[in-house]
This record gives structure tokens, C-alpha cells and sequence, in this order.
């Protein structure tokens, strides 16, 4: 595989595992045009890596990812035409992260959001932080969860549980995303490292065909899912990226203040 084409994300290596960070720690890992070009890449290139079985997916610093970059926001309002390619893009991230048979385990070092949550929750085994919180607060700067929210969040806690939270943007603090199902584990900050590559062993030391079919199998209707729903929520946020509640959501958040919204 080749690492050197990566700019905004890092890798690691350890025996079977393949431990990939994203990278741009002084923006808590926010995804730039740059960030989601390269992931639109990621799973397809670690799934042909030969040398390891197992990929473990975390965030650089104190957070996971904060989801979608403000300035990168204000770009495709600005040339709302780029979009087109942040949708593909976007179905690329999705389809490329199902489609890779090797165990992809998130490892949530801090908050995860919007699109940082959207891949965690896709992974195949999560852990956070105990102090971290996930939530998809698409809503709160006046856009669609297009990019795989809505298709996912209801699978893991139920549809009402899931419209409840994507339609407030709330942040759930990790013990809590546990005990009601969207994530596997909420465990203590100190132990994180340990407890996923702990997990990881297991899986690399274990049977690594039927571990990978398995996975497939389990994605069959997952991926039935993305094909129906990601088409409607990406052209639903595409729509929603063009609205004076998205713009003023932006101009709200360099400004530092509450935003306004007007329902238009």
C-alpha cells in the first residue's frame, strides 16, 4: 500500500494490524476537501494491503473527528456545483468501508461528529473513550445527514431513538451510546489503547477467511441499505447545502454566537 499519497491521514503498523489515524489533530480532525478525498480512497487501498488482517481507525489528539470542516463548508456554498463531487465521494467513503472484508474496529479517542460519527458507527466493532460523545449534528448548521446517518443510526438503537437524536444533533456521552446499543464498548481513557489491541490480536489471531465472510454476510443488508437511502439523503443535503439556514449556521459558527434560523 502506498502511505506517501496520504497527507491527512497517518499509518501505523503493528504485526496483522494496520492502525490508521486521521491527521489534522490543531482541527480536532475536522474533514476538509482534502480529508475526504483521501477517504474516499482509504478502505478501498487498506483492503488490498497484503500484510495486515486487521485495521483499527482513530483520530490524532483529543478528538475522533469532528465532522465537516466550516471554511470547506463555506466553499461549496460558494460554488455549490463542487458538491457534486462531495457526494460521490461521500457514497465512495460508505460503499469502499462495507465492501472491506478485514475487521475495521474504531478506536474513539474523543468526540466523534457528524461524518467522524458516520464512519465509527460503520465500522464493524467500536469502542470509545469513556468521556467521549458521538452525535450527528447535521441539523445544527442547517444540512441533511446525508452522508450515512440516516441509514445507519436507526440499524443500531431503533427508528425513534435515531430520529430523536438526528433531528437534534445531540451528543450522546459514550456510556450512554452503549447501553443502548450504538456502540459496543464505553471504557476508561487509560485503557483504550489496551483494550483494542487486545481485540484486535483476537481477531488477527483468528480464523481470518471466515472472519471476512462473515463480515460480508452480515453487510449484505447494510449495503442494500446505503443503495436506497444514500441516494435521496445525499441529494437532500446537496439541496438543504443551499439554503440561507446553512449559510447563516456557517456565519453563525465563525462569528461565535447562536445561530438563526428561518426555515428557508
Amino acid at each position: 500500500m502506498n502511505f506517501q499519497k496520504y497527507k491527512t491521514i497517518k499509518f501505523q503498523r503493528r504485526l496483522k494490524v494496520l492502525e490508521v489515524t486521521l491527521n489534522r489533530p490543531e482541527k480536532l480532525n475536522a474533514v476538509d476537501e482534502e480529508m475526504h478525498a483521501e477517504l474516499a480512497c482509504l478502505f478501498s487501498d487498506v483492503a488490498e494491503d497484503v500484510d495486515s488482517e486487521i485495521i483499527v481507525l482513530s483520530g490524532a489528539g483529543r478528538a475522533f473527528s469532528a465532522g465537516g470542516d466550516i471554511e470547506w463548508m463555506q466553499r461549496m456554498i460558494d460554488v455549490p456545483d463542487s458538491f457534486e463531487k462531495t457526494a460521490r465521494e461521500g457514497k465512495q467513503i460508505i460503499n469502499s468501508l462495507l465492501d472491506c472484508q478485514k475487521p475495521v474496529i474504531a478506536k474513539i479517542n474523543g468526540h466523534a461528529t457528524g461524518l467522524g460519527a458516520t464512519m465509527a458507527l460503520f465500522c464493524d466493532v467500536i469502542f470509545a473513550n469513556e468521556s467521549a460523545k458521538i452525535g450527528d449534528p447535521h441539523v445544527c448548521v442547517g444540512l441533511v445527514a446525508g452522508d450515512g446517518g440516516a441509514v445507519i443510526w436507526p440499524q443500531l438503537i431503533g427508528y425513534a431513538r435515531a430520529k430523536e437524536y438526528l433531528m437534534t444533533g445531540d451528543l450522546i456521552p459514550a456510556p450512554e451510546a452503549a447501553r443502548i446499543g450504538l456502540i459496543n464498548h464505553a471504557v476508561a481513557t487509560n485503557e483504550l489503547d489496551a483494550k483494542v489491541a487486545e481485540f484486535a490480536d483476537r481477531l488477527a489471531a483468528g480464523a481470518s477467511q471466515s472472519i471476512r465472510w462473515t463480515k460480508a454476510s452480515v453487510n449484505i443488508g447494510l449495503k442494500q441499505l446505503v443503495q436506497s437511502v444514500m441516494e435521496a439523503s445525499m441529494a437532500y443535503e446537496s439541496i438543504s447545502s443551499r439554503t440561507a439556514d446553512h449559510q447563516e449556521a456557517v456565519n453563525a459558527f465563525r462569528e461565535k454566537r447562536a445561530a438563526q434560523f428561518r426555515g428557508c
